[in-house]
């Protein structure tokens, strides 16, 4: 028989190994508890969307795109070892909503930062107040002309500068034999800042190339109802229709076209067909999405930076596959890797000196591909693709250098 005090030894180191054990488990379980901040102190972003109201399917997706780049920065340790916190309110897609929304969160949430609302329209509401606190605007939907008149020093667009959305569908019309091409076209928009100033492009430049427009130039009162001219477009019957719209219009304009059996040899809408399954249940089924167009500054198969992380990411946790992935979600993840990038290179949260950063002219990587901005806050480096609907499929087609298909022309007969 062992002494006593060799027994007591024994149970003493007994006792010592299973707490080291016990500790070294619990050590095992934090480590997989979540990302491990260096400072709690969260990094707080402010951001007002169109949650509800006319621009809600936008604002939505968004906002997912905004939470997947936050969720997916806070998994590897957040910001400067912060965690970063969203927070968001909404705007009711109106423009004197979206400037309180934004006092709101400067004045009263001392937020450190702010990301930018969905649309040209709001972006413009918003930039007076943030320009006033001195406060670093990066956004991804706000790139029409007109944002742009004020020369707000800091305001930064990540994506596609508006007007040129749709100078690859030009490219490509006017890439196919003249015996093939559209002769004749016919032009409507709404009033809204995101929608006109490409269609007036788009005209200029088919007209260039000798499409002729069939009647003068429409434009209506953005929350118009826009029948009447799809009525006088159909009655018209051109062979190629450009619309100015966001999705709500463009319900009822295909509405209008199936009902008076009207079947353009091409149709492109500025923004709606990009909206996947929205799209599909608001024109009334696959059938009459087939050989519809629509610009666009990203796509899921692009080989961007981190493109395949995010599409993995949001394909996991909505349960989707990557085409039905809208697009303004990748314009909202690049708003916030620029931001990102500024912010991780200075090292400090310092709103006048990410302004600083921003204009220095250097380049930033993001889904939407690489980003340099000029001196009025536009994205020199973006590129616009062409995509359709084919087979149900959203697809991109042109630059042939991106396409999966060929560009489906003329439209098969769906109205």
């Amino acid at each position: 028989m062992l002494p006593r005090r060799f027994t007591r030894m024994r149970l003493f180191f007994s006792i010592l190994s299973g707490l080291v054990m016990i500790l070294g488990g619990l050590s095992a379980c934090s480590s997989n508890q979540g990302p491990q901040f260096t400072n709690s102190n969260p990094i707080t972003i402010g951001i007002s969307l169109s949650l509800t109201k006319d621009f809600a399917q936008d604002g939505q997706a968004m906002k997912q795109g905004y939470q997947l780049w936050a969720d997916l920065l806070n998994q590897r340790g957040g910001l400067l070892g912060r965690p970063v916190q969203l927070n968001i309110l909404d705007d009711k897609s109106d423009p004197d909503q979206v400037a309180k929304n934004y006092e709101t969160l400067i004045s009263q949430d001392h937020v450190d930062l702010v990301l930018g609302p969905f649309s040209s329209l709001l972006t413009k509401g918003a930039a007076p107040v943030i320009q006033k606190h001195g406060y670093a605007f990066i956004e991804g939907a706000g790139g029409a002309p007109s944002v742009f008149d004020k020369h707000w020093n800091n305001l930064f667009d990540v994506s596609l500068p508006v007007q040129n959305n749709l100078l690859t569908f030009a490219y490509y019309i006017l890439s196919l034999p003249p015996d093939q091409r559209p002769h004749t076209a016919a032009y409507v928009s709404s009033d809204d800042p995101f929608t006109f100033p490409q269609v007036q492009l788009v005209q200029q430049l088919l007209e260039r190339g000798g499409i002729r427009t069939l009647f003068p130039y429409t434009q209506y009162p953005e929350g118009n109802d826009p029948t009447p001219f799809a009525r006088k477009i159909a009655q018209a019957h051109p062979d190629m229709v450009v619309l100015g719209t966001l999705l709500p219009d463009i319900q009822t304009e295909v509405k209008v076209f199936k009902q008076m059996h009207y079947n353009p040899k091409a149709m492109i809408a500025t923004a709606g067909p990009d909206l996947g399954q929205d799209f599909v249940k608001a024109v009334g089924g696959v059938k009459y999405t087939e050989g519809v167009f629509v610009p666009n500054g990203w796509y899921p198969q692009a080989n961007n930076f981190e493109n395949a992380t995010m599409v993995q990411a949001y394909t996991a946790r909505y349960n989707v596959t990557p085409d039905q992935i809208n697009g303004d979600v990748a314009e909202a993840f690049s708003a916030g890797q620029v931001l990102e990038q500024a912010v991780t290179k200075l090292g400090k949260i310092d709103n006048a000196a990410i302004i600083r950063e921003l204009h220095s002219g250097e380049v930033f990587n993001t889904v939407q591909g690489t980003v340099v901005f000029a001196a009025d806050g536009e994205n020199t480096d973006a590129i616009a693709y062409l995509f359709q609907w084919q087979n149900g499929q959203f697809i991109p087609v042109y630059p042939l250098t991106a396409s999966q298909q060929n560009p489906e022309y003329p439209k098969p007969v769906d109205f």
